[in-house]
């Protein structure tokens, strides 16, 4: 398994509540969210059903994987962007939400382009797309994914 590094890049403050052995509402973890260093996405949470299961403080971060996106839950998860991406197109099963923190992306699809930068959101319905950085900085983005029917040829990732 690989090892969860902390990096400047990645470093976002994660505060999550829960109840307290008392039965009481409390914050259960404050600290950064955990990342791998050789990934361009870190999860900060994850709900394996739907709905979710709130009972239990046990952490659900783990190594985040695409393979996540095919699971019956959902995924919260920051991803970057690097300098100099080029889009690798794709489709999930899934309908994706994203927030742009900092930097500039294009969004890229079949029939057109979309250039976003900080507080630019995007609701992606499981279509056919990629991402393409080509400036000089990283592009992070907050994503909440959520498992959804598939349209057209469906997921190829």
């Amino acid at each position: 398994m690989a090892e969860f590094v902390h990096t400047k890049l990645l470093s976002h403050r994660r505060v999550v509540t829960g109840l307290n052995a008392a039965g009481q509402s409390a914050v259960i973890i404050d600290a950064p969210v955990p990342v791998l260093a050789d990934i361009n996405a870190a999860l900060v949470w994850q709900s394996k059903v739907q709905p979710a299961d709130n009972s239990g403080n046990a952490d659900t971060a783990e190594p985040y994987t695409v393979a996540m996106l095919h699971n019956p839950g959902s995924t919260f998860a920051i991803c970057t962007f690097p300098p100099g991406a080029r889009e690798h197109m794709h489709a999930t099963d899934s309908i994706d939400y994203l927030v742009i923190l900092s930097g500039a992306v294009t969004l890229v699809t079949e029939r057109g382009e979309a250039d976003l930068g900080p507080g630019d959101l995007v609701v992606d319905r499981g279509v056919l797309h990629g991402w393409r950085n080509l400036t000089a900085t990283p592009c992070v983005a907050v994503a909440v994914n959520v498992p959804a029917h598939p349209v057209g040829n469906g997921r190829t990732v």
